[in-house]
């Protein structure tokens, strides 16, 4: 026997908003976040823009001494989680926190604290913090959120690049739906932008040189040059219908299928054979055929090396009929975050049965077929929706979310 597993919950901090409701206004408007980079002079790099959180809210939950035994990233995915829990109702009067977990996801964890603990270095040993390891290892974003929450179930960390935050969500469901768990704090969080972190990603020819903010992310456009680096986090409270329904939760949608692979073909560049096998996974887990598949949160990286080969895997395993949009163009691309922003995104999309506009993009690749919205977002049934990443290292994560019907 296996469990239904449903969302009740979720919480996100991103350049587009620091709530659901400011979150969903960028969406549906496609107001973008992308803007000058405001963290570190960054002329240097030859990278002008990157899509930087904007007033988070750090005391909302934070306290001063918190900044200095938490790396950006951790905060977030605190802040998210808190956020998340808190509309989901659970405590510690309706849940059993031995059996509440947490997976939450990190690319690199805290890729600044290494930045000035190798600099301080220099100076002598003596000289680099002695929280350096704790606030920079990437499994202290769920290490933090466990310590804020009390959960006290599965915990750990996701390290798979780009994919980690939805291999997070999709481990995460399987711990519910296998009984190990009766409800899970799950998603992705990063924060890279900082002098390290661009100039990896601009010498690795991986960024964007455009600083217009409008148009330097524009995913599957005929005239792209690479992403745009993002940064916060996205949260799902995941539950056993059983569990939720006891407490009387507030029941938001569904997770119905899970796909996972690896390309085993190359190290930064897809095979697109991972990406079509995952999807396949997905909808196979979910008992669905392709043909039912509403809406795709494309992971649309604004790149030609993903974008030919992802293109071309949602053409062979779904069809051409599916609308398809990547929101990197609106949050940018948070790395190990952009999974658990990206399924924030695809929630919203069915509970306002809408699908997000494509932003920046005028004209399309030659030979793409796929139904990228352009233009303007639009009012869409969607019952079953993908959210895909896919990570350097070949790592491929598909994830299907159904809109909550009690049958």
């Amino acid at each position: 026997m296996t469990n239904r597993v449903v969302i009740t919950g979720y919480g996100v901090t991103s350049a587009i908003g620091n709530t659901p409701e400011e979150f969903w206004e960028s969406l549906k408007a496609g107001k973008t976040g992308i803007g000058p980079i405001t963290h570190f002079d960054a002329e240097a790099t030859g990278i002008s823009v990157a899509a930087e959180v904007k007033n988070f809210p750090f005391d909302k939950y934070f306290e001063k001494k918190d900044a200095r035994r938490m790396d950006l990233f951790s905060q977030y995915a605190v802040y998210a989680s808190l956020d998340a829990m808190e509309m989901s109702g659970i405590n510690e009067e309706n849940t059993d926190y031995d059996r509440l977990g947490c997976i939450m996801a990190s690319g690199i964890g805290g890729l600044e604290q290494s930045q000035k603990n190798s600099q301080a270095l220099l100076k002598g040993p003596r000289k680099v913090t002695p929280l350096y390891v704790p606030l920079a290892i990437a499994n202290m974003g769920a290490g933090n959120v466990a310590l804020r929450t009390g959960a006290r179930g599965t915990s750990r960390a996701e390290v798979t690049a780009c994919a980690a935050g939805a291999n997070a969500i999709g481990s995460a469901f399987r711990e519910i739906k296998h009984g190990y768990a009766d409800a899970m704090i799950a998603g992705g969080t990063e924060a890279a932008i900082c002098e390290l972190g661009i100039a990896g990603f601009a010498n690795l020819t991986a960024l964007s040189k455009n600083p217009d903010a409008l148009t330097a992310c524009r995913p599957f456009d005929k005239n792209r040059d690479g992403f745009v680096m993002g940064e916060g986090a996205g949260v799902l409270i995941l539950e056993s219908l059983e569990h939720a329904k006891a407490r009387g939760a507030n029941i938001l949608a569904e997770i119905v299928g899970y796909g996972c692979t690896n390309d085993a073909f190359h190290m930064t560049t897809p095979s697109g054979t991972g990406a079509e096998n995952a999807m396949k996974l997905a909808l196979q887990e979910a008992e669905i055929t392709p043909e039912q598949v509403d809406y795709i949160n494309a992971h649309g990286t604004s790149t030609h090396a993903n974008e030919e080969t992802e293109a071309a895997a949602i053409h062979n395993v779904i069809g051409d009929k599916a609308l398809v949009s990547s929101t990197k163009a609106l949050h940018g691309h948070a790395l190990g975050g952009t999974g658990g922003i990206e399924a924030v995104a695809t929630l919203q999309s069915i509970l306002n049965q809408y699908a997000p506009v494509n932003a920046g993009t005028t004209e399309l690749d030659e030979g793409m077929t796929i139904n990228v919205v352009l233009g303007e977002g639009k009012a869409a049934n969607i019952t079953y929706a993908l959210s895909q990443d896919f990570g350097f290292g070949g790592h491929n994560a598909v994830l299907v979310f159904k809109k909550w019907e009690e049958n």
